[in-house]
Parts: structure tokens; C-alpha cells; sequence
């Protein structure tokens, strides 16, 4: 890897003290994972650990893999050498009801929403209540309608996809992403296609949520803004070498990282300063 900064640990972290010193316990930790199409190599050799707390960005340019990298950390796609750890335990290598009781910790927002335009909010955020659990419907109403509210969408239970804007649509997604309570949330470009007001709406309950549910959130994006306004830790996926190429807190790879590549991506669209300047403290 050609260029790493530390990495402060977050509040959030459990610090465990052994002989060696002390350790944070990964959450997530990815280990020499190859990612492939057909024959063709897409990343190869990727590790990294993402620590409990963290707001963990998977950065890089379009086509280097970062959205099928997220399909193998939460079980869509098997990789073509390697594994994800949860924990202890193989993500992988584990039995199909080790895999559900892993995924049972896990929320994912996907790229679009992915919001059944049949379905008011409220039904879509019940949906996997009412597939995961026996609660009677009416406390599985009343979950709903908290998720929604903890986005901001008290109120707008009974409305259709259709019926509000995208940064509400995302909000809605989240809000279904959070519904049986995960400790580790995906994002996959939670901000594509916000005007920069929503963006930074968004990038505010992120960070909501992460300090008051005491979640941990593995995002993906190459919006520089968000990048610098929530990320805690991340990599680079370079798509020319095809491994990653930088690590680390993304405000302290823009200050100390000298590989070109990872720069020119770091400062290559304006950014607003009040978001990358919360980022950084």
C-alpha cells in the first residue's frame, strides 16, 4: 500500500487491553479478497478492518469496484479468493443459519432506495419487522412510524415513494435500513443525486445516528463533500493497479497522502468548506 495515516480510535470503540498493549476488536475485517468478472481482475489482495463506531468510506473512481465490494461484505456475491470476517467468524466459510444470524446485525441503504413503489413508507420500513419477527402489527406499526420519525419523516407514514422528493426517498431508505435495530449500517451512495443542501442533511443524520444508536456505518461514495464531512477511516480503490493504494482518516490522506492518484481524486471537484472542516475535527 503506498500511502496509510493512523487513525484515532473512535469513542465508540471497545479498547481491549492484552500483554501487547492495547487493541480495538474489528467488526468487520476483510482479508484477502479478490473480486472478479469473468476472467477479468476487478481488485485483488483487498484487507482492511473496520472498527466498531467508525463511519468506514470505501472511496475510489467510478468502475473500481467499490459497489461489488460491498456485494461481498453483506453476502450478494461470493468472491473469487478470500473472506469477510464479522467478528470471529467467516463470513463465507460459516453454514446458511450462521450467515442469517450475521446479516440479522446488518442494514443495508441501496444505491436507489430500493423502495416498493407499491407500498406507503410505513409498509416498506414494516416489511422486514413483519419477515424477521412475530410482533403483532400494530407494535410493528408503531416501529415504523419511530423509524420514520428518527428521520425526520414523522408524519409522512401513509405517503408513496412517488409522492415525495429523493432526499426523502433516501431518508426512507434509511429509515428501512435501521428497522430491526442493525449494528452495522451500508450505505452505498447514500448522496447520488442530492442537490448539496440535502446531501449535507443527509451527511448530518448520519452522524445522528451513528452517535445516538451507537451504530457503525460502512459507506461508499465518491462525493468529496461527504467524504470529508462523516468519514472517520476509509480506503482507496485504485483502478488501474486494482488493490488499494491508501488508507485511513480521508481529511488526513488529503493533507499527508503524496500518491498522485489518491490526490488528484482528493481535490478533484470544489467542496464545501464548513462540511470538509467538521470532518476534520
Amino acid at each position: 500500500m503506498d500511502c496509510q495515516v493512523d487513525v484515532p480510535h473512535s469513542r465508540h470503540a471497545p479498547i481491549h487491553h492484552t500483554a501487547f498493549g492495547t487493541r480495538i476488536h474489528p467488526c468487520i475485517e476483510v482479508r484477502h479478497l479478490d473480486m472478479t468478472y469473468a476472467d477479468r481482475i476487478i481488485q485483488r489482495d483487498l484487507n482492511f478492518a473496520v472498527d466498531p463506531g467508525d463511519i468506514f468510506v470505501i472511496m475510489g473512481p467510478s468502475g473500481s469496484g467499490k459497489t461489488t465490494l460491498l456485494r461481498h461484505m453483506i453476502g450478494l456475491a461470493a468472491p473469487a479468493r478470500g473472506d469477510v470476517y464479522y467478528g470471529d467468524t467467516s463470513f463465507w466459510t460459516a453454514d446458511d443459519k450462521e450467515r442469517q444470524r450475521i446479516l440479522r446485525r446488518v442494514g443495508v441503504l441501496y444505491q436507489a432506495g430500493a423502495l416498493w413503489s407499491s407500498m406507503t413508507l410505513a409498509e416498506n420500513v414494516a416489511l422486514p419487522i413483519e419477515m424477521f419477527t412475530d410482533l403483532p402489527r400494530a407494535t410493528i406499526r408503531d416501529m415504523a412510524s419511530l423509524k420514520l420519525a428518527l428521520v425526520g419523516l414523522a408524519g409522512f407514514e401513509d405517503y408513496y415513494p412517488s409522492e415525495i422528493s429523493g432526499g426523502m426517498r433516501k431518508r426512507a431508505g434509511l429509515a428501512r435500513a435501521m428497522a430491526l435495530d442493525p449494528e452495522i449500517l451500508f450505505l452505498d451512495e447514500p448522496s447520488s443525486g442530492l442537490d448539496p443542501i440535502s446531501a449535507g442533511r443527509l451527511d448530518d443524520l448520519i452522524l445522528e445516528l451513528r452517535d445516538s444508536l451507537g451504530a457503525t456505518v460502512v459507506m461508499i461514495t465518491h462525493d468529496l463533500a461527504s467524504i470529508f464531512a462523516v468519514g472517520t477511516n476509509s480506503v482507496f480503490l485504485d483502478d488501474e493497479i486494482r488493490t488499494i493504494t491508501a488508507s485511513g482518516n480521508p481529511t488526513k490522506l488529503l493533507h499527508e497522502c503524496r500518491d498522485p492518484k489518491v490526490r488528484r481524486f482528493l481535490t478533484a471537484a470544489p467542496r464545501c468548506a464548513e462540511r470538509r472542516d467538521r470532518g476534520a475535527a
